[in-house]
């Protein structure tokens, strides 16, 4: 059942002691079908109302069972809140595990998480798209960003830790999956995994230099190469790389690159990068003055892409713009304008009456080396 409205003494669902108290019933479950001992509980954390039930349960019959949340890096409304001690408003929350993305957990959860929840895991997109794939290849089943998000936690855990023999267990939270945003999740899920890296390399322009990088590069795939001329002297280029060893073979990779004389940015981690920049590195384009790059977020309806374009307006010319659907409730776009330096003052009141998120990008080495 869906609770949408408030109850009648204005309290919201997740702060309604009965309400709880029904989530707390997932924990009950767990115990009666995993009588032996258990390490740890995962639990994915949106307005705190399934973590805070789950965990008063628990702790009251088996207080050694850790009760980790688990939160994306980009919406840490209850990681923040117990770091401060004092329920937190995020100014900013990021869209993909929409399912749990919340500016601020309820009062009650808060309260209750304090004495009951050991610690609360924040994970990356990636690292939850890489979830969703471990999920679908053990149990055929397919979770959506939140629902795969205690998973994610797990494995942090895991690899944080270094624990074994244990027996873990991780909430998985629902399967509110379209094809569109499964495609965007399948592209990421090798960065999760750290099976796959995102380098920029600077190569010289000049025959016979795509063939000595591959060599530099050693027996490792190649998934995608991106390249462009630059000037008569260089090239850059963007290339995907196959790992079998995770981040230890990618550092081991770049300091071999670097010793070679290549000069690498390692774009592994680089959100526009990923979102945007490796589907359209196409060299820069000649004469465009004081321009400035942002990306934006807005909700993915039809006619929102219009709609974001007239708020725009044409009181600054756009000289660069990508937008790509990936299957979900907002859409993000990459944007360059050109804004004289007189107007930074009239541009940045215009961008925080827009009512969209937004990230300046113009110091992203990805725009300064590709676009």
């Amino acid at each position: 059942m869906l609770v949408q409205d408030l109850h009648p003494h204005g309290a919201l669902p997740r702060d309604d002691p009965e309400v709880i108290a029904g989530q707390g019933t997932v924990g009950m479950e767990i115990l009666h079908q995993h009588p032996d001992p258990l390490h740890a509980i995962f639990v994915p954390v949106g307005g705190g109302g399934l973590i805070a039930g789950l965990a008063v349960y628990v702790k009251h019959l088996r207080p050694s069972i850790r009760i980790v949340g688990v939160e994306p890096d980009d919406a840490p409304s209850m990681e923040r809140a117990l770091a401060r001690r004092r329920r937190v408003v995020l100014p900013h929350v990021g869209i993909f595990a929409d399912g749990v993305a919340v500016r601020q957990v309820g009062r009650e959860p808060y309260r209750l998480a304090r004495r009951f929840v050991d610690e609360v895991i924040l994970v990356s997109t990636d690292e939850i798209c890489a979830a969703i794939k471990d999920i679908f290849d053990d149990t055929r089943s397919i979770a959506e960003p939140a629902g795969a998000l205690a998973v994610a936690g797990l494995k942090r855990y895991v690899e944080r830790t270094g624990i074994r023999d244990e027996r873990l267990v991780a909430i998985v939270s629902g399967a509110n999956m379209n094809f569109d945003r499964l495609r965007h999740v399948a592209e990421r899920a090798e960065l999760g995994e750290r099976r796959e890296a995102l380098f920029a390399v600077t190569i010289p322009e000049r025959p016979g230099s795509f063939r000595r990088f591959c060599r530099a590069i050693g027996h490792r795939s190649i998934t995608e190469f991106n390249y462009r001329y630059a000037d008569p002297r260089e090239a850059h280029v963007f290339a995907g790389i196959e790992l079998r060893e995770g981040d230890a073979e990618r550092e081991a990779l770049v300091r071999s690159l670097r010793e070679q004389g290549y000069p690498v940015v390692d774009m592994t981690d680089n959100e526009m990068a990923k979102l945007h920049v490796r589907y359209m590195v196409g060299g820069r384009a000649p004469g465009i003055d004081d321009e400035v790059l942002y990306r934006f977020e807005f909700p993915e309806r039809p006619g929102a892409l219009l709609r974001f374009l007239t708020r725009m307006g044409v009181r600054w010319n756009i000289s660069l713009f990508h937008y790509r659907n990936h299957g979900s409730d907002y859409g993000r776009v990459l944007v360059g304008i050109q804004v004289p330096p007189a107007d930074r003052r009239r541009f940045q009141a215009f961008l925080d009456g827009l009512g969209y998120p937004y990230v300046e990008e113009t110091a992203n080495p990805a725009y300064r080396l590709f676009l």
